[in-house]
C-alpha cells in the first residue's frame, strides 16, 4: 500500500454546517491527517480531501435563524471550519462545498447515469424519518421508538419521491465483501454490514419534494436530490467528475474513506451500490472509526454534551489535543473525553515525558558542549538498535494489513523510545562525565541528540508543529529541510552527520495545575474538570483487588514491552499479560507479591490470554508495581 511514488488519495466524511465541531468530528479529521501525513513520508503521492455537507434542511433552518441566505451561511461557516482545521494542524489538500458548482454538475451527472441504468423510479412512500440524521428510520432501528442517536422521535413523512433500486445490488454487494474484506475495517463494522445485508436491502429514496435548498434532479425539478445521496458523490465530484475526466482518472478509486461508525450504512452499502450502478470502480477500503464519548455518552451536538476543540487547542496547543485523542484507543474502538485524563496525559507523556527529555538534552548541550553539537561519531550504540526499529514497527500498524489502524499503538512505541533515552541519559549520568572534560560527555550527549533526531521525524505525522519545533531547536535545519523527512531518515543510525549548533531552549508542554485551568476553560466545562471520572462506592465495589504472588515470569515473544506472569492467588494459579517489561526483568519479579484485579474477563494481549490486571503506579518514566507494605497472606482481599 505504500510503494513508492503509488498514489494515494484519502477523504473524511463532510460535515453539516449547522453548528461548528466538536471533538469527536476533530477525532476523526486527525486521525486521516495523521494518515495523510505518514503516507506522504512513505513517499507516496497524497490527495486528502475534506468538505462540507450543505444541501441540508437543518442547515437551512440554521441560515433562516442566522437571518441569511443558505448559500451565504454555508461559506460563511465554511470559513469558521476551516479556521478549526487549520487551527488542529490538518493538512488536507482540497475542499469541498456541495454547493459548490463542480460538486452540483457532478451530482447531476451520476443521478442521470443511474437513472438511465434503470435503477431509478417514482413511488409513493412513507416512514419514520429523523430530521436530526436526514435519514428514514425503520421500526427496528427505533429504540423506545426515539432515534438512537438524537434521543428525539422521528416524525411520519408520506411522499412521492424518486427511489434507488438498492434491492438489485444485494448479492453483488456481499460477494464484493467476502472476496474484499478489506473494502470495510475494522472487522467488526464488516460483520455489522454482511448482517445488514444478508437481512434483506430495500430501497432508498433518493429525492425530496418541494425542496428549495438542494440539487435539482437533472430530469425533474419539482424535486431535490435526496442529501444522503447528494453527500456520498462528492468523494468523486472533488476529484474532477463530472468536470475533469483527467484528473478523475488520477486519483479515483480512493485507497480509503475515513468515517464515522455510525454512517457506515451509507458509505458501505448505499455508496457503493451507486457506484456499481453507475459503472465506477468502488474506493478499497471504508475505515468505520470509533465514538469519542463525553463520560460515557456520545457527542452530539443535538445532546448538548459538547466539548469543542477549540476548548482544548486554545488553552494547551493542537498537538496537545491531537497526541490525547489517538494515544488513548485504537481508532477502530471508541474513546472517552474526560478532563481528568487530558491533565493526566498531558502531565506525564508530554510535559514529564517528551517535553522534560528535550529540555534536558538542550540543556546539556549548551552548558557542556558550548551549544555546537558535533558530527556522530559511533556509528553503533545501545540506543542504536532500539531507536531505529521503532519506524519498522510504526508502519506495520499504521497501514491497516491488520485490519485496524493503531495509533495508539505506534505512538506507544515512539514513547518506548522516549523512555529509553531518558533511562540513558540517567545511567550515563552527562552531569558527572562533564566533570572529567568535555571528551567524556560528548558521545553521550551525541547518542542522545541523534536518539532525538529520529524520534522529532517519527513524531511528524501526530505532533507537526511539535516535532518541528525540536528539530530547529536542535538545529537540525542542517541535516536537511523538516518538511522533507521520511521514515526512511527515521530509520538509520547516523542522520547526525553535520555540526548542529542548538539554539536556546524553549519550554514545551508546561505542566498543567489544576487551578490554572480552571482559569483557562470555559465556565460550562470547568465542572468537568473535577468531576468526570468520579464513581459510586457501589461501583469500586465491583472491582476485586487481591494479593497474588509471581510464580515466573517471561517475556511476550514480540513484545518489547510485555511480560507474561504465571501468579498465586492462593486457592488458584492464574497467568496474566503486564505492560512492564521495560522496567522490570523477569528475574526481579519472581516471589514478589503484587495486587491484581482478579474479576476483569479474560483478554487476549498480543495474542496471550489474560485472566487479571496488575497494578501499577506510573509516571513519564517510571512504573513501580503495587506491593503490600507488610507481608500479607496470598488471596488477601485489598480493601
Amino acid at each position: 500500500m505504500t510503494k513508492k511514488n503509488s498514489k494515494f488519495y484519502i477523504t473524511t466524511a463532510i460535515d453539516y454546517v449547522n453548528s461548528l465541531p466538536h471533538i469527536g468530528t476533530a477525532y476523526e479529521k486527525i486521525g486521516a491527517d495523521v494518515l495523510a501525513r505518514f503516507m506522504r513520508m512513505q513517499g507516496c503521492d497524497v490527495h486528502f480531501q475534506m468538505g462540507n455537507d450543505e444541501h441540508s434542511i437543518n442547515v437551512e433552518k440554521a441560515a433562516v435563524k442566522a437571518g441569511l441566505d443558505p448559500k451565504k451561511y454555508c461559506d460563511q461557516m465554511r470559513q469558521k471550519f476551516e479556521a478549526i482545521w487549520k487551527k488542529l494542524d490538518i493538512s488536507y489538500d482540497d475542499f469541498i462545498q456541495t454547493s459548490e458548482p463542480r460538486h452540483i454538475k457532478g451530482v447531476q451527472k451520476l443521478f442521470q447515469k443511474v437513472f438511465d441504468a434503470g435503477d431509478i423510479y417514482k413511488k409513493h412512500f412513507e416512514g419514520w424519518y429523523c430530521e436530526s440524521c436526514e435519514a428514514y428510520k425503520t421500526e427496528k432501528d427505533l429504540v423506545e421508538g426515539l432515534c438512537p442517536d438524537h434521543k428525539s422521535k422521528p416524525k411520519w413523512l408520506k411522499e412521492e419521491n424518486y427511489f434507488f433500486k438498492l434491492s438489485s445490488y444485494q448479492d453483488k454487494l456481499h460477494q464484493h465483501i467476502k472476496k474484499h474484506p478489506e473494502f470495510i475495517l475494522p472487522e467488526m463494522r464488516r460483520n455489522e454490514i454482511l448482517r445488514l445485508i444478508e437481512g434483506g436491502l430495500q430501497d432508498v429514496s433518493v429525492s425530496r419534494a418541494s425542496v428549495q435548498w438542494g440539487i435539482p434532479v437533472p430530469f425533474d425539478e419539482t424535486h431535490a436530490v435526496y442529501v444522503w445521496f447528494d453527500a456520498l458523490i462528492n468523494y468523486i465530484t472533488a476529484i474532477g467528475y463530472g468536470t475533469s475526466e483527467a484528473k478523475f482518472k488520477k486519483w479515483w478509486p480512493a485507497q480509503v474513506h475515513v468515517i464515522g461508525k455510525d454512517i457506515t450504512r451509507f458509505h458501505c452499502v448505499i455508496w457503493p451500490a451507486m457506484l456499481m450502478s453507475a459503472g465506477i470502480k468502488l474506493p478499497q477500503t471504508v475505515f468505520g472509526h470509533g465514538f469519542v464519548y463525553l463520560k460515557g455518552e456520545k457527542m452530539s451536538k443535538t445532546l448538548g454534551n459538547v466539548v469543542t476543540p477549540m476548548d482544548v487547542a486554545d488553552a494547551y496547543g493542537a498537538d496537545a489535543l491531537r497526541y490525547y485523542l489517538l494515544r488513548g484507543s485504537s481508532f477502530g474502538q471508541d474513546g472517552d473525553f474526560t478532563w481528568d485524563d487530558f491533565i493526566r496525559r498531558y502531565n506525564g507523556d508530554l510535559a514529564n515525558g517528551l517535553g522534560n527529555v528535550v529540555s534536558r538534552t538542550l540543556g546539556m548541550i549548551e552548558q557542556y558542549l558550548g551549544s555546537e553539537l558535533p558530527a556522530l561519531s559511533k556509528k553503533k550504540s545501545d540506543l542504536s538498535s532500539k531507536l531505529t526499529g521503532i519506524a519498522k514497527k510504526m508502519s506495520e500498524v499504521l497501514e491497516m494489513e491488520s485490519g485496524n489502524i493503531d495509533f495508539h499503538d505506534a505512538l506507544g512505541y515512539v514513547w518506548e523510545g522516549i523512555s529509553e533515552v531518558d533511562r540513558f541519559i540517567n545511567e550515563n549520568k552527562p552531569w558527572a562525565l562533564a566533570k572529567e572534560g568535555k571528551e567524556k560527555v560528548l558521545p553521550i550527549l551525541q547518542e542522545v541528540a541523534e536518539s532525538l533526531r529520529i524520534i522529532t521525524i517519527l513524531l511528524k505525522p501526530f505532533l507537526p508543529s511539535t516535532a518541528e519545533n525540536i528539530w530547529n531547536q536542535f538545529g537540525f535545519e542542517k541535516l536537511g529541510k523538516f518538511e522533507k523527512q521520511t521514515f526512511k531518515e527515521a530509520s538509520k543510525w547516523g542522520g547526525l552527520n553535520k555540526k548542529c549548533v542548538i539554539k536556546k531552549s524553549v519550554g514545551m508542554f508546561p505542566r498543567i495545575e489544576e487551578k490554572k485551568m480552571e482559569e483557562k476553560i470555559e465556565p460550562s466545562t470547568k465542572n468537568q474538570v473535577l468531576s468526570t471520572n468520579l464513581i459510586d462506592i457501589a461501583d469500586f465495589a465491583k472491582v476485586e483487588l487481591r494479593v497474588a504472588q509471581i510464580l515466573q515470569a517471561e517475556k511476550v515473544e514480540g513484545a518489547d514491552k510485555l511480560l507474561k506472569l504465571q501468579i498465586d492467588l492462593g486457592t488458584e494459579k492464574r497467568q496474566i499479560v503486564a505492560g512492564i517489561a521495560l522496567h522490570y526483568t523477569p528475574e526481579e519479579l519472581v516471589g514478589k507479591k503484587v495486587v491484581v484485579v482478579v474479576n476483569l474477563k479474560p483478554a487476549k494481549i498480543r495474542g496471550v490470554e489474560s485472566n487479571g490486571m496488575l497494578l501499577a503506579a506510573s509516571d513519564a518514566s517510571v512504573v513501580s508495581i503495587l506491593t503490600p507494605l507488610k507481608d500479607v497472606t496470598i488471596g488477601s482481599k485489598v480493601k
